[in-house]
């Protein structure tokens, strides 16, 4: 088979449909959209959201609150998760990333205190909370932040 041979399957893709093309085609004259009114207008039809006048529900539903477009997401890990590199190693987001426990780094990368740590490491990471830097000391590491 050749790139020029290529086709789709049978029956999965139909001809579009030809519209004001004649009375015997089907879909002459009013090309299937009816007699006047909105929707056989060009551009016509109602807008989305739109109850035909009635109080659309957007505007029925209370507005609380407001989005923080200043707002930072950290991508976060634990310190037990930093069991994974070896004694003396320098942890930072692309170890991390490459040690498959960060996906996106999103606004940076923050290391949280949940579970032990027995291995020195030296750690470079842009937040750390208190209760994992007192972890990551307790076991001789340092921690360094950006």
């Amino acid at each position: 088979m050749k790139l020029h041979e290529l086709q789709p399957a049978i029956g999965s893709t139909t001809a579009p449909k030809r519209l004001g093309r004649g009375v015997g085609s089907g879909l002459g004259k009013t090309s299937g959209k009816g007699h006047k009114g909105a929707k056989a207008r060009s551009g016509g039809g109602k807008r989305p959201g739109f109850e035909g006048g009635q109080m659309p529900l957007t505007r029925r539903l209370p507005k609380r609150g407001f989005t923080n477009i200043y707002r930072k997401e950290y991508a976060t890990v634990n310190v037990s998760a930093l069991e994974c590199f070896e004694d003396g190693a320098t942890v930072n987001a692309e170890a991390l990333k490459e040690a498959g426990l960060v996906k996106k780094f999103l606004s940076g990368v923050k290391i949280l205190g949940g579970g032990e740590l027995t291995k020195k490491l030296t750690v470079c990471v842009d937040k750390v909370t208190e209760s994992a830097k007192e972890k990551i000391e307790a076991a001789g590491g340092k921690v360094e932040v950006k």
